[in-house]
Parts: C-alpha cells; sequence; structure tokens
C-alpha cells in the first residue's frame, strides 16, 4: 500500500540534517552576487515615467555605467598581465638559419597581446572623450538639462577612479614596455616583406607614446575637459561632494571610500591645472579641509600589491600640469617613505590592527549578542499569529537598524584591512631576520619585505581574529537572509512612507506653504513614492487638504508592507532632494546641506539630510547578499601580481603567501584561542578563486590558487596531526609521569601541560576549499593512523639500535603511546592499538609466535648481553663488562627521530630520558618486568625456549674442554696437607693445575660458564617477576572465583560447583528472562555462558608452573647426555677422594685459577666473568650430584681450612710467647678474602637450588605426617622438544 504523500512529507520534516559541525569558516560561493538594486537592472529605464525631465542625465549614467564595466575589465587585464618574452625561446648557433621563422612566431604571439593593449589605448581615449564631454554638459552657465543627479555624479567619479587606476597600473608594470619592445622588433624583422604597413607603424608609434608616457591617460583626459569648455565649475561639485561625503562618513561600504580617497587628489589637480579662476576652488573648498583628508590617508589601497598615496600623485602631476606647480602647501604633503618618526608612530597606531584589537572585540561581542536576540524576536514574531501592529514594527525597525550596523562593523573591519596592507607595502622591513639555516649573503623577494617580514606574529594573530570576526558576522547575517529580507522590506517601506506621507505633508502645510516651485517638488516626490494603497486613513491624498483635522488625525497609519522602492525611484528622489535643498544649482558655496541661503528651516533641512543618507544605504540593504559578500571579500591578500613581475619569478615560495603565513602562525604559536580558526585562511583562497575568475577571468591564475591550496591543505592537515598527537602525547607522559619526581623538581610546573581545545577541529566534516567538500575529520583520522605507526617503528628501531638495557625505556614510551591512543580514540575512530603494534612488529598471523620486539631481544641476548654482561649477585643485576671480549654487533649512530615521536614536549622529553638513563647501564628487575609486558604470554615462551637451547649447546660445546681440561690433571689428588701450611699448600695446588699449555681452553671455558650462568640468573629473574604478576592476578580473581585460604595454608574453593561471578550473571539473567518485558533474553544468556568458561580459564591459569624450575630440569636433561664423561661412578661404592675426572674437580681448579688471577689482576678478571660462572658451576654440579664432593675437596675450601687451622695455632703460639708475633698471612689476606666471598656466593647458590630444585633421589622435599617422604615432582623433559610449562603440582 501506497504512503500517502501528505504523511511521507511530514514523516521527512522529522528528521534532522543538522550535525555537531561548529561554524569555523565563512561563507561559501555565492551563486549570485549581483547587484539589482545598486544597479538597475532595466538601466533606468523607468525614469522617464516620472516625468522629471532627467532624460538626459538617465542616458548619460547608463553610459558611463557601460564605461565602468569596461574599464574594470581592461583593469583587471593590465593588472593580469605577466610577460611574454620570458617564455620565448632562444635559438643556439647551429640553428641561425631559422631565426626568421622564430621572429614570425614571436610577432604572433606578441600580436595578440598588443591587440589587447592597442585595445586599451583605444578605450581610454574614447572614455576620456565621453567623461569630458559629459562633464561639459553640466557646466554650462544656463541650466539646459536637470542633473547631474547623485547617481551621475557617482558614476564621473567611478569611471575618473578606473582611468586613474588604468594609469597607475600602466605606468608601474615594466613587462608591458619590455614586450612592446619585443614586438615592434620582431614587427620591423617580419614587415620587410609585407606591403603597406605605414598604417600599422603610425599605430605601433601611437602606441609606444602612450605605454611609454607617464599619466599619459590622466594627461589625455585633461586635454579632452579643457578643449572646447571650461569644467571648473563641475569638477569643483565633485570635490565638495568627495570632501563632505568623506568628513561625514556618507559611504557606506569601504570601496566607495576608497574611491573617494583616490579620484581627489587627481580631481584636485584638474581643478587647478586651469588658467582662470585657479583659486575658486579654496574659496569652497578650505585648504585645510584637502590637507586634513590626505594627512589621515597618506596611503590609499589601489589594487591587491598597489597602493596609491595622495602626496607622491599631487607632487609627481605638478611636473606635468605647471599651474598646480605652485599649490605649496599640497606639494609639501610627504609620501610614505618620507614621514617624520613622530608621526610616524601616531599613522602605525592607526594603520594596524593590532592597535584596534580591544577595540573591536568589544564591536564583535557586542554586535553578535544584539544580533542573536533580534534574531530570537524574529523568530518569536514569525511563529505568533495576530502580534500588535507597534510590536511587530518596533521588532523589525530594531532588526533593521542592526543589519545597518552590521554592514557598517564590515565595511569598516574589512576597510581597515585592505588599509593596513597598503601602510605595509609602503612600509617594507628593511632588515629581514636570517634564520640559521640561512646565510648572510642570502637575498629576499621585494614581497618578503612587505609580507613575510613585514607582519609580526602579533600583527599576523590580530589579523587572523579579525578575518574570523568577519567571517562570522557575514555568515550569521547571511544564513538568516530569508527570516529577514521581509522585515527589511518593509522598514525601508515604511522610512519612505513615513517621509513622503507624513513628514512632507506636514512641510507642505507650513515650511513650503507660499513656496510654490518648492512645494511642487514635495508633491513630486509624493507622487513618485507614496504608496497610499498601504494608508487606511484617508483614501484620495487630494481630498486631504479640504478637511481641517486635529494633529492627531494627520498622522496616517500604514499596513505593512514589504515593498521596497526600485533603484530609479531611489535615484529620482535624491535628484529632488537636492533640488529642493539646492534651488538647482550645486555650484553655491556650503555643500549640499551647508548652504544656508537656501531658505528652509534647519529641522526640515536636518530631515531631508538623514532621509537623503538612508537613501544611500536602502540600496545597500536590498542588495543583500551582494553587499556581504562585497564586504566579506578578502581575496586580495593571496594576489601579488606587481611583486612577480618586479621579482622576475613565477611564483614564491609558499612560506610567502599571506594566507598560509596566518595557518602558519596558529599552527607554531598553538594559541588556544585560535585553533579552532585554523581553516580561516582558506576562505581567503575561496575569495582568491572567486576574485580570480569572475572578476579578473584568468584560469591561469585560478590554477596557481589550486595549487596552493593542494598544498597547503596537505601541510595543514599535517601540522595539525602533529600538534594534536604532540599535545595528547605530553599529556599521557604528564599523567605518567612518577608524581614523586614533579614533587622534588624546583620547576615541576613545566611538566605541566597547557590545555588546548580541539573539539571543533574533530567535528570538521565539511571544509569548503574551492567549491570542494573535504572531510576534515576523516583526513586527521588516517594521518593519526599513520602517525601512530610511524611512532611505533621509530621506537623499535630505535629499541633495535641500542642495547637491552633500553627495553625500560622502549616500555614507558609504549605506555605513553597507548594512552595517547586511548585518549584520542575518544574523539577519533582510530584502529586498535594492539593491531597496531602487531602489524609494526610483524606479528599479524595467529600462528607466529614471534616479533620484532622478541627477535631483538634474543639478538641482544646472544650477540652482546650474555657474552659482554657480567652479573652482581649481590645488587641482582647485570652490568656490562668493560674489558670482556665484545661479540656486539655493530650499532648505528644515536639514532634520532622527531620531537613528537618521543614524550611530546621538550621538558617532559628530557625528563624521561633522565629516568631512562637511570637504567641505562644495567639489567635488573625493572628491565624484566618490561620485558614481560612487551612480550606478554605469546612471545615468552619462544625466549625461554631460545635460553634453553643456547644452554643445551654451550653444555655441548663445553664437554670436549672440560675433557681436556681433565686429562692435565693429575690421575689421583689428595686431601691438602695441613703441615705445609698455606704456602705449602698453594704449592700442591700450583703442581696439580698445570694448565699453562691449555690457558686458552680454560678462559672459553670460563665465558661459556659465565653465558650458562647469566642464562640462568635471566631465568631467575623472570620467574621472580612472573611470579609476582600471578600474585598480583590471584589477588584480583580470587574474590571473583570464590578461593579462600585454608587452614593449612592452602587455597581451597569456596564454592565448590560454581564461582561467584557466574552465580551473579546466573541470577542476573534468570530474572531478565522470567521477566515478560525482556523479548529476547539470549544475549545474556550467551553472557552467561562467557562467565563460566572465563572463570574455568582463570582457574586453569591458577596452577601456572615455575620457569626457573622448567629450565633447571631442561638443564638436568641436557647434563645427562654428559654424565657419564663429567661424573665417575665409584667403584667401591663409598665416595672417592682421589678421582680427578668429576666435574667438580675442573670446576675447583677453575675457580682457584681464577680467584688468584682476580688478586693478581683485580682490574680484568672481575670485569670479565662477575658472579656468573658460581651460578653456572654450582647448578651443573648440583645437578650432577657433585655438590657434597665439591665441598669436601675443592681447593679453595681446603685452602681456607688450612688458612683458618694455622690461623688458630698461631694464635695459641702468640698467647704462649707474645713477645713473637709473625705475620704468616702476610701476602694471602687478598687471596682469603676472595675464597670466603667465593664460598658465600657458592652456598646462596646451592640453598636457592634445594630450595627450587631438590633431587628426588636423595633429598626429600617434605614428610608427610606418617612419616614418608615426599618425593620431588619429576618433569618430562627432553633436550629437543618444548611444549609447554610445566603445571605446578596439586
Amino acid at each position: 500500500m501506497a504512503i500517502p504523500v501528505e504523511e511521507a512529507i511530514a514523516a521527512l520534516s522529522t528528521f534532522s540534517l543538522e550535525d555537531e559541525q561548529p561554524d569555523v569558516q565563512g561563507l561559501a560561493v555565492l551563486l549570485s552576487s549581483e547587484r539589482y538594486a545598486t544597479n538597475s537592472p532595466i538601466e533606468y529605464s523607468d525614469v522617464a515615467a516620472y516625468r522629471l525631465s532627467l532624460g538626459e542625465d538617465t542616458k548619460a549614467i547608463n553610459q558611463l555605467n557601460g564605461l565602468i564595466q569596461e574599464g574594470k575589465e581592461m583593469a583587471s587585464l593590465l593588472y593580469t598581465y605577466r610577460s611574454c618574452v620570458k617564455a620565448l625561446p632562444q635559438l643556439p648557433d647551429s640553428m641561425k638559419h631559422n631565426q626568421a621563422d622564430l621572429y614570425l612566431e614571436t610577432y604572433q604571439v606578441l600580436d595578440l597581446e598588443m591587440s589587447r593593449l592597442r585595445e586599451i589605448h583605444r578605450w581610454q581615449a574614447s572614455a576620456a572623450s565621453k567623461l569630458a564631454a559629459d562633464m561639459q554638459r553640466f557646466s554650462r552657465p544656463e541650466r539646459l538639462v536637470n542633473g547631474p543627479t547623485i547617481t551621475h555624479f557617482w558614476s564621473m567619479l567611478k569611471l575618473l577612479d578606473v582611468l586613474v587606476q588604468l594609469d597607475h597600473l600602466k605606468n608601474a608594470k615594466a613587462s608591458i614596455p619590455n614586450d612592446f619592445s619585443w614586438y615592434k622588433r620582431t614587427f620591423t624583422q617580419v614587415s620587410t616583406q609585407w606591403q603597406d604597413t605605414d598604417t600599422m607603424r603610425e599605430e605601433l608609434d601611437d602606441l609606444q607614446i602612450f605605454l611609454s608616457t607617464r599619466w599619459a591617460i590622466l594627461l589625455n583626459l585633461h586635454a579632452e575637459m579643457f578643449r572646447t569648455n571650461t569644467v571648473e565649475d563641475i569638477l569643483q561639485v565633485l570635490i565638495v561632494f568627495c570632501v563632505e561625503s568623506l568628513e561625514l562618513d556618507f559611504a557606506l561600504l569601504f570601496p566607495e571610500r576608497h574611491t573617494l580617497l583616490r579620484v581627489l587628489p587627481v580631481l584636485v589637480v584638474l581643478a587647478t591645472s586651469s588658467e582662470k579662476e585657479s583659486e575658486s576652488l579654496y574659496k569652497r573648498v578650505k585648504m585645510n579641509r584637502l590637507l586634513n583628508i590626505f594627512k589621515n590617508d597618506p596611503v590609499i589601497p589601489a589594487f591587491p600589491d598597489l597602493h596609491l598615496s595622495p602626496a607622491a600623485i599631487l607632487k609627481e602631476l605638478s611636473s606635468y600640469f605647471q599651474n598646480f606647480s605652485s599649490q605649496t602647501r599640497l606639494l609639501s604633503l610627504p609620501s610614505p617613505h618620507e614621514i617624520p618618526p613622530r608621526e610616524l608612530q601616531d599613522y602605525q597606531r592607526h594603520y594596524l590592527i593590532l592597535n584596534h584589537m580591544g577595540t573591536i572585540r568589544a564591536e564583535h561581542d557586542d554586535f553578535s549578542i544584539r544580533f542573536a536576540s533580534a534574531m530570537n524576536q524574529m523568530i518569536i514574531l514569525k511563529s505568533s499569529d495576530g502580534a500588535d501592529n507597534d510590536w511587530s514594527r518596533d521588532i523589525k525597525g530594531n532588526m533593521y537598524d542592526i543589519v545597518i550596523e552590521g554592514f557598517q562593523l564590515l565595511s569598516r573591519w574589512t576597510g581597515r584591512i585592505w588599509e593596513q596592507c597598503a601602510w605595509k607595502f609602503s612600509r617594507p622591513c628593511k632588515e629581514p631576520p636570517i634564520s640559521d639555516s640561512q646565510h648572510s649573503s642570502t637575498t629576499f623577494f621585494d614581497y618578503e619585505k612587505v609580507v613575510r617580514w613585514n607582519y609580526t606574529a602579533e600583527e599576523r594573530r590580530a589579523l587572523l581574529e579579525l578575518i574570523g570576526y568577519i567571517k562570522s558576522i557575514g555568515l550569521m547575517m547571511q544564513r538568516c537572509d530569508t527570516l529577514v529580507s521581509e522585515a527589511l522590506w518593509e522598514t525601508i517601506h515604511i522610512e519612505v512612507q513615513d517621509f513622503v506621507q507624513d513628514k512632507l505633508d506636514t512641510m507642505l502645510r507650513t515650511t513650503f506653504r507660499k513656496k510654490k516651485d518648492l512645494s511642487r517638488i514635495l508633491s513630486d516626490m509624493r507622487t513618485l513614492s507614496a504608496d497610499w494603497m498601504a494608508n487606511t486613513s484617508k483614501a484620495d491624498p487630494e481630498q486631504h487638504s479640504l478637511h481641517q483635522e486635529t494633529e492627531e488625525m494627520r498622522q496616517s497609519t500604514f499596513y505593512p508592507r514589504p515593498v521596497a522602492p526600485t533603484a530609479a525611484q531611489i535615484h529620482c528622489l535624491q535628484f529632488l532632494i537636492c533640488e529642493l535643498v539646492s534651488g538647482g544649482n550645486l555650484r553655491k558655496p556650503g555643500g549640499l546641506f551647508g548652504n544656508s541661503s537656501s531658505g528652509i528651516p534647519v529641522e526640515d533641512l536636518k530631515q531631508l539630510e538623514t532621509f537623503f543618507y538612508k537613501l544611500s544605504f536602502f540600496l545597500h540593504i536590498l542588495d543583500y547578499t551582494a553587499t556581504i559578500g562585497t564586504l566579506t571579500d578578502l581575496g586580495f591578500l593571496w594576489f601579488r601580481e606587481f611583486y612577480l613581475e618586479s621579482s622576475r619569478v613565477i611564483q614564491f615560495p609558499i612560506e610567502c603567501s599571506l594566507p598560509w603565513m596566518l595557518i602558519e602562525n596558529v599552527t607554531e604559536t598553538q594559541d588556544a584561542g585560535l585553533l579552532e580558526s585554523v581553516t580561516i585562511p582558506f576562505d581567503l583562497y575561496n575569495d582568491s578563486a572567486q576574485h580570480a575568475l569572475t572578476c579578473l577571468k584568468q584560469r591561469f591564475l585560478y590554477d596557481e590558487i589550486e595549487a596552493e591550496v593542494d598544498l597547503c591543505f596537505d601541510l595543514l592537515v599535517e601540522k595539525l596531526n602533529e600538534i594534536i598527537f604532540t599535545y595528547y602525547k605530553s599529556c599521557a607522559a604528564s599523567t605518567l609521569l612518577d608524581s614523586s619526581f614533579t614533587y622534588v623538581c624546583d620547576d615541576g610546573e613545566k611538566y605541566f601541560v597547557k590545555p588546548l581545545r580541539f573539539d571543533a577541529i574533530f567535528k570538521l566534516r565539511r571544509v569548503m576549499v574551492l567549491g570542494r567538500t573535504i572531510d576534515l575529520r576523516s583526513l586527521i583520522t588516517q594521518r593519526m593512523n599513520k602517525l601512530f605507526r610511524e611512532n611505533i617503528d621509530f621506537l623499535l628501531e630505535r629499541f633495535e639500535n641500542g642495547d637491552l638495557c633500553g627495553v625500560v625505556e622502549l616500555q614507558q614510551l609504549l605506555d605513553i603511546l597507548e594512552l595517547t591512543h586511548q585518549s584520542i580514540s575518544k574523539f577519533l575512530e582510530l584502529d586498535s592499538y594492539s593491531l597496531m603494534l602487531s602489524e609494526m612488529q610483524e606479528n599479524l598471523s595467529l600462528v607466529s609466535y614471534s616479533s620484532r620486539i622478541s627477535s631483538q631481544i634474543w639478538n641482544e641476548m646472544q650477540t652482546d648481553f650474555l657474552s659482554n654482561f657480567i652479573l652482581c649477585n649481590t645488587t641482582q643485576r647485570f652490568v656490562r663488562s668493560l674489558k670482556g671480549i665484545h661479540h656486539s654487533s655493530q650499532r648505528s649512530s644515536a639514532y634520532t627521530g622527531k620531537a613528537h615521536f618521543y614524550c611530546g614536549s621538550h621538558d617532559l622529553t628530557m625528563a624521561y630520558q633522565g629516568i631512562a638513563g637511570l637504567y641505562r647501564d644495567f639489567f635488573g628487575i625493572p628491565h624484566m618486568f618490561a620485558v614481560v609486558k612487551l612480550l606478554g604470554s605469546r612471545a615468552l615462551p619462544g625466549i625461554i625456549r631460545a635460553l634453553l637451547d643456547h644452554i643445551s649447546s654451550k653444555i655441548t660445546v663445553m664437554v670436549p674442554k672440560i675433557t681436556a681440561l681433565q686429562e692435565a690433571l693429575p690421575k689421583s689428588i689428595g686431601l691438602l696437607s695441613f703441615d705445609g701450611g698455606i704456602a705449602g699448600c698453594q704449592k700442591i695446588i700450583h703442581e696439580i693445575l698445570t694448565w699453562e699449555a691449555k690457558s686458552e681452553v680454560k678462559n672459553e671455558v670460563l665465558h661459556d660458564l659465565k653465558e650458562i650462568g647469566s642464562a640462568l640468573y635471566w631465568m631467575s629473574l623472570l620467574d621472580i617477576v612472573l611470579r609476582q604478576i600471578d600474585t598480583t592476578q590471584f589477588m584480583q580473581s580470587a574474590p571473583w572465583l570464590g578461593l579462600v585460604p585454608g587452614n593449612d595454608g592452602q587455597v581451597k574453593h569456596a564454592y565448590p560447583d560454581s564461582t561467584p561471578f557466574t552465580t551473579l550473571l546466573s541470577a542476573a539473567t534468570n530474572a531478565i528472562a522470567s521477566s515478560p518485558a525482556c523479548p529476547n533474553p539470549s544475549s545474556f544468556l550467551v553472557m552467561a555462558k562467557q562467565a563460566e568458561a572465563a572463570s574455568l580459564l582463570y582457574k586453569s591459569n591458577l596452577n601456572s608452573g615455575s620457569v626457573l624450575e622448567y629450565a633447571l630440569a631442561f638443564t638436568s636433561a641436557a647434563l645427562d647426555r654428559h654424565y657419564n664423561k663429567w661424573s665417575a661412578t665409584p667403584k667401591t661404592g663409598f665416595i672417592d677422594i682421589t678421582t680427578s675426572k668429576d666435574f667438580y674437580r675442573v670446576f675447583s681448579g677453575l675457580q682457584y685459577s681464577y680467584l688468584e688471577e682476580s688478586i693478581n689482576y683485580p682490574s680484568t678478571k672481575q670485569e670479565m666473568l662477575g658472579d656468573s660462572v658460581a651460578w653456572a658451576g654450582c647448578t651443573i654440579m648440583y645437578l650432577l650430584g657433585q655438590q657434597q664432593h665439591f665441598e669436601l675437596f675443592d681447593f679453595s675450601y681446603q685452602f681456607l681450612n688450612v688458612a683458618e687451622v694455622e690461623n688458630a695455632t698461631v694464635s695459641i703460639y702468640q698467647s704462649s710467647d707474645r713477645n713473637k708475633s709473625p705475620n704468616f698471612l702476610q701476602g694471602y689476606e687478598g687471596i682469603l678474602e676472595s675464597m670466603r666471598k667465593a664460598r658465600r656466593l657458592n652456598n646462596h647458590v646451592f640453598s636457592m637450588l634445594r630450595a627450587r630444585c631438590p633431587l628426588e633421589d636423595k633429598i626429600a622435599c617434605a614428610i608427610k605426617p606418617s612419616g614418608a617422604p615426599l618425593h620431588r615432582m619429576k618433569f618430562t623433559n627432553t633436550v629437543s622438544a618444548f611444549e609447554t610449562l610445566p603445571q605446578r603440582a596439586t
């Protein structure tokens, strides 16, 4: 069944298409920016209907407007002109015979460009002639035609402005005469074979004169003006109009004000260049008024990178107009580069936006609040039916006033940016700063001196902030255009009708009652603009004068009608007001409304003046969208055509681009208040691209803008990622930093991170750039994933270029990175951290039990750690041997990377490097914790297996070496005799240990034992760490598994059949399943099953085995293969005290030699071997069952026994004869102390072995209550097989 359309529409209306994206960009490209109110779409053809004899005036206005549009196109052509000669090829000497063909091709290329210059030449002559003729028409003493109107004034001024700009561009563009000289040269070469070239040569000569003569357009205009009739009167009227408009701030938009400023000095020069009445101008306009205007604005924006100076124009034109050269006061004005230092400070305060930001912020905040309040009132008014007319009129009138204020704010702010840019161009930086990467001989572009090095960081910040204000206010006003348009039109309608129906009616009854001529003008004003259909107080305007009514009844009541006046009506109303005030003679002194001889009372004159200025505002308000587009267009900040030509480059680097400078300023300073506005500079690119296509109409400019935008956006995304990544990484590092570390620091505050906000940036899914919509959030997410992977890869490579002691630093940095990932994942959809870590470790396969970290750890242990690190049993640490035999791989130099790959900020990086430096010179328990955490349960068994295989291989390699040492021993070795004392014992031992010829073998055996001992002790450290981790996990899981301590100290289950965890979930599942409100309890049933599986897994993990016990069992199995070679079975069944083939005999000799050499060479042996030899030797002897043999027959132990007996004997001797005290131990103190230390170490190792690996055939682990021994459990071990770690017996 089909859904009704009404229901479908109602359903669609419930959907919200809004998202959480903040407004951090300005207006998008406008679909239409035509000015249908300001510029009459029908060319004022409806003016004739009002019968005001303005036909000639209207015709002239249309003609001038057409010339203005053509002139703007000519100016755009000149501004964007680039030299063609630079692109011309140069023929080598071998191709000189093709010179004629090259000239012809060059001529054809340049002829196209020169044809455009010829067109400009012809157009300017035509425009100057028509403008001069138009001025002459209204400069006659007799009044033949009505006019000129205010609209006519503006058309004259705008056309004059276009001519001045064309002349200025022609003077500034050096590439134009350069190309012309090439064109003329090629014409001379190729025209030798042509006929009738005289006309072409004359055109070339005229064009050459035009291009080579400065101010040729202005001189031509002057000649046309004063050819037949003087135009001083109209020029003076235009000057008065400009001065009054500037002084009274009559121009609503900044382009109008800049137009007045540009044409005023030219008008003054033209008006004073006449041979007669040259001083009459200053009778109407005082010289001080002109001087004040020129001093207040010493620089005037003309083009994006070109400016005009009134003082410079006046001085330069004085050499072309002799009569003007006598105006010394005007010529004494200083040019921008001539301003005295005292006045320069005042101009700096005036032009630099930075000095006005306090006022601008207050204006922005106040306007935003009041505009939002007015919009809320408009919404309430729209939603209310039958609202009171007075209340509605007040709300709409308030909205109208706020819109006017908004236009004025935007105009003032955008004008300030134009003027600051012009000031910066006029005052370039003299000495650009030279960075470390630049040489003292580095040359800078002129554009760099006026843009790149001419803005301080504070000025860039202020400029970006103001651009943000302009774009935000413009966007806020544009978005409500449909809501306020009706209110604006009604308010304009009310303003017009209130004036023409009420105020003019009052004037007709009072002031102009007996003045028929003036009354006729007022009646004409009412006739052409009064809306009698909206008047409810009377039906016929003529009947109104026949009745005598009270003052209250004279007030008309109007229906609110959104009917605005047309451009022609406003044009005619302005003309009639001027006629009324001036009496048709604009040449009277005092200006338009300053003329006191008109006979109009001051109050009425004030009302006329107010309404006159409102009429000009009406046009801009009616062109609401186009006006906002004009006032928010800041694309001029990108263009640099003049400086491209002067610098002779194709394009400047991106560092010189002002929009990119603003972006870079935000990313470098990381100002919290501007980070959310980092995309606003791309509105400048949007504006410049729109201007390049619609106004300048040059595709190549758009292509250059597009190329720069692509590069800028890529760089912005990269910098944003670095900023966000660095910030959150700094926060993570600050969070994980030990609080005790910051507490003891004097400047601990530097380790706390200043908060920044990225919420607005994270929500940007639609960034408008050159008509494209870019998902910035998606790009940031992609780059962030890549950045995390690069950081993990960097940390792994850094670890791979270091030794095993760097594992603590790696673990710290990876912990910081993981916390950073957790923080950013709250805002972005990042890939899983574990997935990225596994990917960068090349450990994604389900059947792979190795990784980059595990491979590096084993590689370091095999090549460096076991051979070059020595054990200190007292501190439980491995330290690097300074004089050992190094087998470590060749390491690269210090591996460095980007700063944000460490800990974010520099201070935190230095802090963590300081902490990591404490663990860099040893390997101990902290390192083992890091190894366990990094490898995990998946890769750790691989390391264990590799170490066990290494132990087995070392034992196998050591077998022939031990055999060689056994063969060098005597066949029978007895106990040391006490008769000879320690000296005799030492002599006997030396006679027994005749290993001088096998010193290399002995050293190799010692090093093999050292590696075996280091591996075993590494296993013991691993076992300690794993037991601590297991204990922690047990304490966390025991309450959920129902485990409680029993009376015998063993763990027992409080719930035999279940656990508290499964019981809780099962009860909840049953309760939910029995509830009728739950239609599908299957998910809860699955959770209950998963809880049971989790309980079983955790219970099975409680019986984890010991790594050290398994390693000892594995070593024992490896030794069993060589048992017959290292342990001889006694033939009699009793201990054989004279055997010399057992391992303990060899180790005893090795230990004695090692201890003796450590005394003779104390700085060598100890630093080479450490305590690992004792661990390996004692472990092997213990597993071979030779511990008691060693303790009984060890050379060192016997030596100590002899020394003790001799010491006791000497003590008795000394007590009987105190006069004799021979120092019998002199020379043996060091070796005796070393032997005692070795014995203590051996005892410690044996005690640990007995506790962790009791021999079941000889010693029982415990005694049962019945008295029977409880033997040690057996492990099924083989040297070549490794399945899993053993489980502890239950």
